[in-house]
């Protein structure tokens, strides 16, 4: 079910939690939804899921409003809020059968959805443990499989793998990347790596206003503006190598970072074919052209160029 989201706004009196904010996720999309603490997200998320009442602008699910439709459309979502709210004296099955039959799954269908469960969010050596006695990421593995137990259309995810070892992390994603292939997945999550290993596309919100979107590679390109390589070229004078670099066409600017070992950092217009020069170059000046390594910009600092104001 693909989701639409138009001018949506929440205010919580003279405070725009979220302000004007719009956009699509389409299904078998799964979206990277970014932001600082108390930018917006977890309220969006909320309103998508009927959770809290919209304020301004309209959701629509499958072509349905959520302000028209909401008890019908919660049927076909699955929800894990930040704050996994979760019964502690239930044993671990008897938990996700309550979940079953709170979200209409069949009688006969229960049993085999809940060992689903148990299997997809490897849950197999706690089963019959109190949700008490579970470790945090485990606590999380139960928030996940409860919020997929009636198999949804749609998945709203916030801070799916929070608590989670490395380990448990890798398997999470996977599950994640698999489920997104069938179904529209919204991921919030402040672990940036994970959001490039798992997204397809990424959206950043800041003050309650959309601040980027598009893939972890246009959001690069679009930051940077420049193409950035280091290079290292041996058996060249640092005189007759910057004589070069000022001649090629593209080149903005070629910083020596160890002239001793021919280390050079270079930055060029983008799509100016720098790479392919600087090869032809060393070619027929007879210089060893050793590394040549584009250097991308870092995730981490997109977000804070954008959050940061």
């Amino acid at each position: 079910m693909d989701i639409h989201i138009e001018n949506l706004k929440k205010t919580y009196g003279n405070q725009a939690a979220v302000d004007g904010v719009s956009f699509e996720v389409r299904a078998g999309e799964i979206l990277g939804f970014l932001g600082p603490n108390g930018a917006g997200k977890s309220t969006t998320m909320k309103m998508i899921t009927g959770y809290i009442g919209i304020g301004g602008g309209d959701i629509r699910i499958g072509n349905r409003s959520v302000r028209e439709h909401s008890a019908e459309l919660k049927k076909h979502i699955g929800y894990l809020p930040e704050h996994n709210p979760l019964y502690e004296d239930m044993p671990v099955m008897d938990y996700l059968r309550f979940c079953a039959e709170l979200q209409g799954v069949p009688k006969q269908e229960t049993t085999s959805r809940v060992r689903q469960m148990i299997r997809q969010c490897s849950l197999d050596a706690e089963k019959h443990k109190k949700i008490a006695e579970l470790s945090k990421g485990y606590r999380q593995r139960v928030g996940l499989a409860q919020a997929m137990i009636h198999d949804p259309e749609v998945l709203i995810l916030d801070e799916p793998t929070t608590g989670l070892d490395p380990n448990q992390i890798i398997e999470i994603r996977k599950l994640i990347r698999e489920l997104g292939k069938a179904k529209t997945v919204i991921l919030s999550t402040h672990i940036l790596p994970e959001v490039e290993a798992t997204c397809d596309r990424i959206l950043i919100i800041n003050k309650g206003r959309i601040v980027a979107d598009g893939t972890a590679e246009t959001l690069r390109r679009q930051a940077r503006g420049q193409q950035v390589l280091q290079v290292r070229i041996e058996d060249a004078e640092e005189q007759d190598l910057r004589a070069d670099l000022s001649l090629l066409p593209g080149i903005t600017s070629y910083t020596p970072v160890d002239p001793a070992l021919g280390r050079w950092h270079i930055e060029a217009s983008p799509g100016s074919g720098i790479q392919r020069s600087l090869f032809r170059l060393c070619v027929d000046r007879h210089w060893v052209l050793t590394e040549l390594i584009p250097v991308e910009t870092r995730l981490e600092d997109i977000f804070r160029d954008l959050t940061l104001n």
